[in-house]
């Protein structure tokens, strides 16, 4: 093509190849949207794991209190999660620069869509130089590229989570081996993957010539690795408490009552022993202090009290290790009512709430004659029926704070007590066994779908997934987006899963789950797997 000697055509030329380029580097909005819910629902999935783990320590804690021999294991999850937060930490500084050199983070804008978003958020050039090729500070310093040091903090908290399980091998109490641990390395989804990259390097592959909106799914799913790895070797550490061959720390101390409401005048009497009892072990028990005979691990405990309404005893076991002569001591405190015929007493047998859609079992004590109680509920569309002696189902259907039981009986005065309404707790959205970033194909296209598993939920409850969107992104290729309905794969997602090839990733967000007793589907965890 000749060149224009005009200076016009020159530049009507050159705003022309400058409009190709820029047309050829655009990406489309739906595409760039998505990468802000993936971010988005990533994070929600990572503030999941990370509340996980809390309750699995507190747990942990809980549980060494009686077996203190596993203590140990206590600080080493306490470590894990610190490192955890600290690479999590890492990885929200990288991003928070990110976004200055994406021309910081938009507050005002006519465009509602464009607030909390990057200025230049479809800027192919900087995530190359800010993670690939480095670039020239407002100094004009060299600013070293990004990508290495993360791959760098990554293999760095790797080894230090590793670290901390190496630390534990010499206590013979917890028995943790170098085979378990290299098993548990193995499932660590906290990694630099480094195959099928076609020759790039590892931040090429990921950054180089990407949106800025691109980074940040990639960036929230590192956070999403440590999370999970972090919860893998924490549950493995709950796991070792009360696992090692020698299992006095399965002796808990246990009392078996005769009654557990009395009537004033009454003789209290309840076995107190070892769950694990054994004529092998050298058992002493003593209540209050006092000692009491005890014959295969078994003793007797008797009480006449002399009060009304709670009553409480603390029993103690001190217990020799027929295989290692190692003495330990267990106590426990047990607590019983004593009440006159001018007394009623009401408790729900699993929590102290009522869950909507599921039976909520109660038992109910006025007087000693339970054939003569009256019990009733009213509040958050509540109803009770009577399925044995003291015993009730209660069903809701409103979520309040004023639910209340009323019980009267001959004799009795009538009595209210007051319960919650609540909603069953929200499920967990899983592919797999647990929540997994990464998968191998022949695994991933395995699962038939998306499931809803409620878990640390002490009720007979199943929750459905009613749909949820899909995002299949093929190795440097654009996202297919599509909408499905109900959990199970079926039509273009099953289509979309069967072409998994190693590179690629696949993300489920806006997943909505129904629990009995929903009126509508609620949100859950979003999800999201590499293909390796």
């Amino acid at each position: 093509m000749s060149i224009p000697k005009e200076p016009r055509q020159i530049m009507i030329n050159l705003m022309y190849l400058v409009l190709t380029a820029m047309l050829a580097l655009n990406v489309s909005a739906e595409v760039i949207n998505a990468f802000f819910k993936f971010r988005d629902g990533l994070e929600r999935t990572n503030s999941v794991v990370v509340d996980a783990n809390e309750g699995k320590i507190a747990g942990m804690r809980e549980q060494v209190k009686k077996k203190p021999d596993y203590k140990p294991l206590v600080p080493a999850a306490e470590q894990v999660e610190a490192i955890v937060k600290e690479f999590s930490g890492y990885i929200n500084d990288v991003t928070g620069r990110l976004d200055e050199a994406a021309g910081g983070i938009v507050t005002e804008h006519n465009d509602p869509s464009r607030i909390g978003k990057p200025e230049r958020y479809k800027d192919k050039e900087i995530p190359t130089q800010f993670f690939v090729e480095g670039y020239e500070g407002p100094l004009g310093e060299s600013v070293v590229p990004e990508g290495p040091n993360i791959k760098a903090k990554v293999a760095e908290t790797r080894q230090k989570l590793m670290e901390v399980l190496n630390g534990l091998k010499g206590n013979r109490t917890l028995a943790i081996t170098d085979s378990d641990i290299q098993e548990l390395a193995n499932k660590l989804t906290l990694e630099i993957d480094t195959t099928n990259l076609g020759g790039k390097s590892w931040e090429e592959f990921n950054f180089d010539h990407m949106p800025v909106a691109a980074c940040y799914p990639t960036l929230s799913k590192l956070k999403t690795d440590a999370n999970t790895s972090g919860n893998m070797i924490i549950n493995y550490l709950g796991s070792k408490i009360g696992a090692t061959v020698v299992k006095f720390d399965k002796f808990v101390v246990v009392n078996s009552p005769k009654q557990t409401y009395l009537l004033q005048g009454d003789t209290y009497e309840a076995d107190i022993f070892l769950s694990a009892a054994s004529s092998q072990a050298k058992v002493k028990v003593s209540v209050n202090g006092s000692s009491l005979p005890a014959k295969d691990g078994v003793a007797t405990y008797k009480s006449t009290p002399s009060g009304l309404g709670e009553q409480s005893y603390t029993a103690s076991i001190t217990v020799t290790n027929p295989f290692n002569n190692k003495t330990e001591t267990y106590k426990e405190t047990f607590k019983y009512t004593v009440g006159t015929k001018s007394g009623a007493t009401v408790s729900a047998d699993k929590m102290n709430v009522f869950y909507i859609g599921v039976t909520n079992p109660v038992s109910v004590a006025a007087g000693g004659d339970f054939s003569k109680i009256n019990a009733s509920v009213s509040g958050g569309g509540c109803s009770m029926s009577k399925v044995g002696s003291g015993k009730y189902n209660v069903t809701c259907s409103t979520p309040t704070n004023e639910a209340r039981v009323t019980v009267s009986a001959p004799d009795v005065e009538t009595a209210t007590f007051p319960f919650r309404v609540k909603r069953i707790p929200d499920p967990i959205a899983l592919i797999a066994k647990d929540i997994k970033s990464s998968m191998g194909t022949g695994e991933f296209k395995a699962y038939q779908g998306i499931r809803a598993e409620l878990r640390n939920f002490d009720f007979e409850a199943k929750c459905n997934i009613m749909g949820f969107e899909i995002a299949y992104v093929p190795k440097r290729n654009d996202a297919v987006l599509h909408v499905q309905r109900g959990g199970r794969y079926e039509g273009k997602t099953l289509e979309m899963v069967n072409r998994a090839k190693p590179g690629d990733r696949y993300y489920f967000s806006n997943i909505k789950a129904k629990c009995p007793g929903d009126p509508a589907g609620r949100r859950i965890n979003d999800l999201v797997v590499n293909i390796k």
